[in-house]
């Protein structure tokens, strides 16, 4: 997963110190400007001639070249030119007296990233030179994303392999290339950033920045600053603009993670963005245009967020254009064995181990498994043992947890109360005990499950007593039961299968 290196609030100096060269035939100012930079953290060489500055550029590898030579029979703009053939990556920001605009040009033309006409302040300076490294930084992402999405195409693959999951893959073939908003829906652990980034590959813009933001994770005081940035003097401390992330995903895609964590004052403005494609800085006096496709994810009910008014209605139905809901991995057994294998393979050959394959009792006791952290959860788990190499160990943990499904001959599954009512349900029914005085029922139920078939019964009751209140109209149904429309629905169909399954026993 990838995540942003730059702290909130902080100026933007590098962890690792990076090297500048500055170009400058005045010697009072090339110190003055070289002092400055190390103050900022910066490792600074110096040369005084284009001779020295190429010799320099050779020897030291610098990222950052700061030109302004003008001394008699040297041509700075050949200068330049030298420097982008011998380092076509290095960033060049231009210092020069001259303010004409052929000279800018042809600075700009050659390779030139900023122009910066002398006189000038050290501030304007350290804007020119963040926005360069911000663009560093975002390009470094988008990279490091790329060799991500080419490791990770099997994973992506993986997503396919069962009947809900060959849903999701053809929605997500269908929506990338487009530019509409897509917000994805499951719970925690069920691979909804990897969704957002199949998306992402598979769109005309994925050749351009992938920004991604966890909403949960930053304060929201902070976060508007974060999404879009602030200008010189908006708040004590604002010492320079900052870029804000609708600004580094600009003709890109931007991922709002946990997004009904957000803030209602800040929902407004985000609606404004989706709307209009434009917004404001902290600070700002005008709005600023950007082509920025959003893609949202939840593991929560928006809709009762709506209703409890936490939840913009308007920003909802926004962001709602596109909807793929991916199930737990309980409503997808299947897939546990393949992603077993996978993460297998994958911590295996990262730890340079070589552990024994699971063994049949374990994986069965997995497939029973209720796996409320879903894909993570399993993940984790075999993680730790590749590392520890300890089955037992795997098991009892799981075991403790006790989200296992049990079974009974006439009921079949039962699980745990943390399967959200997403498997098969039994109603209550008579509850097996010997007639005989004092004689033990081995297959009489446990207190514990006796618990869960009244639940089930209780519900069950609830269920058809609000359908009936509101003549099946099962949408009325499901907000006054406090439950998603396709949780209402899920339990329905469970409860018919059981009935039709009884009914098939009796006959």
């Amino acid at each position: 997963m990838l995540s942003s290196d730059l702290e909130i609030g902080v100026e933007l100096i590098p962890t690792a110190k990076m090297r500048v060269l500055v170009a400058d035939d005045d010697n009072g100012r090339g110190r003055s400007l070289a002092s400055h930079l190390v103050r900022r953290g910066f490792e600074v060489s110096s040369a005084t001639s284009g001779e020295e500055a190429l010799r320099v550029l050779r020897i030291q590898d610098p990222t950052l070249v700061l030109l302004d030579l003008s001394a008699p029979g040297c041509s700075v703009l050949d200068i330049l030119e030298q420097i982008k053939q011998i380092k076509p990556r290095v960033h060049v920001v231009m210092l020069s007296a001259r303010h004409d605009a052929e000279t800018i040009f042809n600075a700009s033309k050659l390779g030139a990233e900023a122009y910066l006409a002398k006189p000038f302040e050290f501030k304007e300076l350290d804007l020119r030179i963040d926005t360069i490294l911000e663009k560093q930084r975002v390009h470094g992402e988008v990279t490091q994303l790329r060799d991500q999405v080419r490791r990770n195409r099997d994973f992506a693959g993986l997503f396919g392999t069962s009947p809900p999951m060959e849903e999701v893959k053809n929605t997500i073939e269908q929506v990338a290339d487009t530019t509409a908003t897509v917000l994805i829906r499951g719970e925690s652990g069920t691979g909804k950033e990897v969704v957002a980034r199949m998306v992402y590959a598979q769109s005309g813009r994925f050749d351009k920045p992938f920004v991604k933001v966890n909403c949960a994770a930053i304060p929201h005081e902070l976060l508007e600053s974060e999404l879009f940035g602030y200008e010189p003097g908006a708040f004590t401390g604002a010492n320079r603009q900052k870029l804000g992330k609708f600004d580094l995903a600009n003709s890109g895609t931007l991922f709002l993670d946990e997004v009904s964590e957000m803030h209602p004052a800040l929902q407004a403005k985000l609606l404004h963005v989706l709307q209009d494609g434009g917004f404001s800085r902290l600070g700002g006096k005008r709005d600023i245009s950007v082509d920025v496709r959003v893609l949202a994810a939840t593991n929560k009910q928006l809709e009762q967020a709506v209703q409890d008014g936490t939840f913009r209605e308007d920003l909802f139905y926004r962001l709602n254009v596109i909807t793929i809901h991916i199930p737990p991995l309980r409503e997808r057994r299947e897939e546990i064995l393949v992603f077993l294998d996978y993460f297998l393979r994958k911590y295996s050959e990262f730890y340079g181990k070589q552990p024994a394959p699971f063994s049949d009792s374990a994986i069965g006791c997995m497939m029973e498994y209720g796996w409320p952290g879903n894909i993570r959860e399993l993940e984790n788990l075999v993680k730790r043992y590749v590392i520890v190499g300890n089955e037992a160990q795997i098991i009892r943990e799981m075991s403790v947890r006790k989200p296992i499904v049990s079974r009974t001959p006439e009921t079949g599954p039962v699980t745990d109360a943390r399967d959200n009512g997403h498997r098969p349900s039994p109603t209550s029914g008579a509850i097996p005990i010997n007639s005989a005085k004092g004689a033990i029922d081995p297959d009489a139920p446990s207190l514990l499950e006796i618990g869960r078939r009244a639940a089930l019964s209780a519900e069950r009751e609830a269920i058809e007593r609000v359908l009936t209140q509101t003549r099946w109209n099962r949408r009325q149904a499901a907000k006054i039961l406090k439950i998603s429309y396709k949780a209402l629905l899920n339990k329905l169909k469970a409860m018919e299968e059981h009935d039709a399954q009884n009914k098939n026993l009796t006959a």
